[in-house]
């Protein structure tokens, strides 16, 4: 899936996580978290998981996390790529994409 601008999803509250997405030309991940040291390898695997099944192979993300669980931070990816693809809103199988 093409990133073609920059889009956010989530909040800054505590248990969420923000996620901006953009174009870019190779893929990066820049995570900051206030449980870094402890789950930083788990929070790390799911976004690259999640980013390998929605087809983002560039693009810079970004990842503020408050504590998120798994699927919260699944979620916020998943949302934040596909508003920058512009298919939000275009009947989307949430959650079930191979």
């Amino acid at each position: 899936m093409e990133l073609k601008h920059e889009a956010l999803a989530g909040t800054l509250e505590s248990s969420d996580a923000q996620v901006t997405v953009r174009p870019a030309a190779e893929l990066t991940l820049d995570i900051q978290s206030s449980v870094l040291n402890q789950y930083g390898r788990q929070i790390k695997a799911v976004a690259e998981a999640t980013l390998a099944r929605l087809g983002v192979t560039s693009g810079e993300v970004a990842i503020v996390d408050k504590g998120a669980l798994d699927c919260t931070l699944k979620a916020r990816i998943e949302t934040a790529v596909y508003r920058s693809a512009d298919l939000s809103a275009a009947g989307i199988a949430w959650g079930v994409l191979a």
